[in-house]
């Protein structure tokens, strides 16, 4: 649902007009008011910088329009869309100016520009998003839904609209021969299939949008394959009555099939998994960024090794680094580095830690709360075990047990896995006491990997670093 763009072209008119009305006003701002800033040429031709700074916009948005007005997008999504879209329309402007008009002082001004106009439209896009928020749940630019099916996926996707008012979906209910298990009574059943399928009847023999749904704008269907003439009939019922028609994959048991499409020459197929960094691209700028930000770590770690050192074998008798086989890519296995933080014990490949742990010494129980442990693992990101950002490598007794349990977990490995990652930073880090626990972290984890992005990664590192100065709860 991430990507459901029904939402409101008026809407999006307005938050594009009010980016051209923002990157001028910035501009007239500067001009008059800081002019110690500009280079010579904008003191000259104003005028003309205006239109190139208009004509850079044009561009700009034609590639990264905004998607604010999508109903189910995060803040993060927009912002780094935003970002793309400053840097492009700064970079166009830079270049277009720059055949104009060859004098120096262009570049740091463009520089500058470009922090200050992500900067306000970045603060005019959260403004925005509260407004269209605010609009929507006091009722307007609302969609209405129908769902058919029993399938408990309908109720997931019922729980998914409404968990945020602001998104502007107004349930009718659903058609179905059976209840929805669990259903809560603000999911009305309006009726059986038969009781719709007398609708659809009815609607063959009367004019487009005469059929009491006219106030319906789309429907969501979950039935079976066996019922492939009933999903047909619906199709061309919401072809004939303007409805949009959405087909949810079942579930089975409690597994839900999350079936994205792709093309294979003429055919369109679907996989239930599709990772962004299975495209070359992105593999390379995430390796690369892996490699010059370890590279730095290592440098800046490397004079204070020895200290660590010391103070590890004052604490505790034994080697200072420690190492354990661990599961990496494509299940291949890999020793993992760390600062040991315990006394040595038989119980290291096989016993999480706990928050008394006894075999944790001081200096190493303060290590583990700042992530301070997990720093030798720059040089894993280094020989390329591992990545900064991805699931977090587990020991093989967990590989080998939890493999067994949970039906998912062998996705993990499709990825790198990470120092930090999304599981981590978005409340299951650390000891897991219950199998639920490790079924959320493997959710993650594998959302993580169908979701990657190079702004998903820094807003991982951002989370984790912000954690060395206040410790998460769950970090022993």
């Amino acid at each position: 649902m991430a990507r459901y763009s029904n939402g409101n072209d008026m809407i999006k008119g307005l938050v594009i007009l009010g980016d051209f009305m923002l990157l001028n006003v910035i501009l007239a701002v500067i001009v008059h008011y800081f002019p110690q800033w500009l280079p010579p040429y904008f003191v000259l031709a104003p005028k003309i910088v205006f239109m190139v700074a208009n004509f850079a916009m044009i561009i700009s948005q034609y590639f990264f329009k905004t998607i604010l007005h999508y109903r189910r997008i995060d803040l993060d999504t927009i912002l780094y869309r935003l970002l793309k879209l400053s840097f492009l329309q700064s970079f166009l402007m830079f270049l277009l100016l720059r055949l104009i008009d060859n004098e120096g002082g262009l570049f740091k001004f463009m520089f500058i520009f470009a922090g200050i106009e992500f900067t306000f439209l970045a603060v005019l896009r959260m403004l925005e998003r509260y407004a269209i928020n605010r609009y929507r749940q006091l009722g307007r630019n609302t969609r209405s839904v129908l769902f058919i099916g029993h399938d408990p996926a309908n109720l997931e996707m019922y729980k998914d609209m409404i968990a945020d008012s602001s998104t502007g979906y107004v349930i009718k209910g659903y058609y179905a021969d059976k209840d929805i298990v669990d259903c809560p009574a603000s999911f009305v059943k309006l009726g059986t299939l038969a009781d719709f399928n007398r609708i659809i009847d009815a609607s063959e023999h009367a004019a487009p949008l005469s059929s009491g749904m006219a106030k319906v704008e789309e429907i969501f269907c979950c039935l079976s394959h066996d019922d492939a003439d009933e999903i047909v009939r619906i199709i061309r019922f919401c072809d004939k009555n303007i409805i949009h028609f959405f087909y949810v994959p079942r579930m089975f048991g409690d597994f839900r099939l999350n079936l994205k499409p792709e093309r294979l020459g003429t055919m369109s197929v679907f996989t239930n998994h599709r990772e962004p960094l299975t495209i070359m691209s992105n593999r390379f700028f995430k390796r690369l960024f892996d490699i010059i930000a370890s590279l730095l770590v290592c440098i800046i770690l490397l004079p204070f090794i020895p200290i660590i050192a010391i103070i590890i074998k004052l604490q505790s008798p034994g080697p200072v680094f420690f190492k354990q086989a661990r599961t990496g890519l494509n299940g291949r296995t890999f020793m993992c580095y760390k600062f040991r933080s315990m006394h040595i014990n038989d119980e290291a490949d096989m016993e999480q830690a706990t928050l008394d742990d006894p075999r944790k010494f001081p200096f190493g129980r303060f290590m583990r709360k700042t992530n301070l442990d997990e720093f030798p693992q720059f040089f894993n990101v280094l020989k390329g075990d591992m990545s900064i950002v991805g699931p977090r490598p587990h020991m093989l007794y967990h590989t080998e047990t939890y493999g067994q349990l949970i039906s998912k977990y062998m996705v993990r490995h499709f990825c790198r896995p990470g120092i930090t990652g999304w599981a981590q930073v978005s409340g299951f880090r650390g000891e897991t006491k219950e199998l639920w626990q490790m079924e959320e972290r493997i959710n993650r984890d594998i959302w993580y990997i169908e979701n990657w992005t190079f702004w998903l990664d820094i807003k991982i590192i951002i989370i984790t670093a912000i954690t060395m100065f206040r410790p998460d709860k769950k970090a022993y």
